[in-house]
């Protein structure tokens, strides 16, 4: 007999019986990685009901949603009833204001697991990345899981992810019977927006000169089922998810037609620290390490326990390559059509520094 339709599940999923599968909530349930996650959740007969929470509704009719922000102590009522939660709920975005990110990412990180454990949930899955081990020139290939985080707070939102595993350490020793996981995903593509996903916006991929970048990537449905794994008390600990191996930077201008602009490590992180000081770029010179060097990780836990992902790196890339098409993204600034041209045909210099029209205004503001 066939097994029932996911959305026929989805619809049954609120009048689950007792005592089958764990009820879980989701927060940053309304968009990306969160809202895949609800559906999948709410289609699976392994979960008995799913609880969402965003500061808006999502699209998923099985979950039972809760409107309001994770700082609110109030979400500790309505987390009762909980066996797991997933937070999600975090703002990596490359354009919000730095200060304003980090209050509301670690404030909203604290209050979830200070409410998870004042409601009785006994595990909390976060969500970090494999950025928080660091790109680093030694670094082995792959690094294991329990290599010493060393990244620092130089790069966008890693300064944030970094306290958010801090307080993922401590939580167990300030709530005795709270089960905190934490997934590091590598460079998650599947509608995702962030430095290095914009790296592939560019119309040359910009290579420093002796550094030897390495790409292992995760799709979002495969660090969905990831977290699935990990309410479901497969796994637990601090775990790795991604694709199998790597690609060398030399592979990926293989496969994504994209030729490289190579140029020296003085001159593309001074570039970048200038234009990111001034304001007219969002990323930060600290960005570069991550295209620089190495920081590909293990995922031997997820396989030890029986996951594997669906895609491969070749895979995600073509996806995300579809994703990019037709935006121009240069420095990490994006860009029209029209000033994307004139960076691609101005050289190596003038398409760090941004495009010409930038850089112009950018002289223009300091009277050159």
């Amino acid at each position: 007999m066939s097994s029932p339709d996911p959305k026929v599940r989805a619809a049954r999923n609120g009048s689950t019986p007792a005592g089958r599968g764990p009820v879980v909530a989701v927060t940053g349930a309304a968009m990306g990685v969160g809202a895949r996650l609800v559906e999948r959740l709410a289609a699976s007969d392994e979960i008995k009901q799913v609880i969402a929470i965003d500061e808006r509704r999502g699209e998923c009719a099985a979950a039972q949603w809760h409107i309001l922000d994770v700082r609110d102590p109030a979400i500790a009522e309505k987390l009762r009833g909980a066996d797991a939660v997933v937070h999600l709920a975090l703002d990596l975005d490359l354009e919000t204001d730095a200060a304003a990110r980090t209050a509301y990412n670690v404030r909203g990180t604290q209050t979830v697991l200070t409410a998870a454990a004042a409601a009785g949930v006994h595990r909390v899955v976060l969500c970090t990345s494999a950025m928080v081990y660091g790109a680093l020139p030694e670094n082995e290939l792959p690094l294991s899981e329990d290599a010493e985080l060393k990244a620092t707070a130089e790069a966008t939102g890693v300064g944030d992810l970094l306290e958010i595993e801090r307080l993922a350490r401590r939580a167990p020793r300030a709530h005795p019977g709270l089960n905190v996981t934490v997934l590091r995903p590598a460079v998650l593509v599947g509608g995702t927006d962030t430095a290095l996903t914009r790296y592939f916006e560019s119309p040359r991929l910009l290579v420093v000169a002796g550094s030897r970048p390495t790409w292992q990537f995760c799709h979002v449905d495969d660090l969905c089922s990831a977290l699935e794994y990990a309410v479901l008390e497969k796994v637990d600990g601090e775990l790795a998810v991604g694709c199998e191996g790597w690609l060398e930077q030399e592979e990926v201008e293989e496969l994504s037609g994209i030729r490289r602009m190579e140029l020296p490590s003085t001159v593309a992180l001074g570039a970048a620290a200038r234009l990111h000081r001034i304001g007219l770029t969002p990323s930060p010179a600290g960005d570069l390490a991550y295209t620089m060097h190495p920081w590909v990780v293990s995922v031997s836990r997820l396989h030890d326990a029986g996951w594997r992902p669906q895609w491969t790196n070749e895979e995600v890339l073509a996806e995300l390559l579809d994703e990019v098409q037709g935006r121009h993204t240069v420095a990490g600034r994006r860009l029209g059509r029209k000033d994307a041209t004139a960076a691609g045909a101005a050289g190596a210099t003038v398409a760090l520094l941004g495009a010409a029209a930038v850089v112009r205004r950018a002289r223009k503001r300091r009277g050159v």
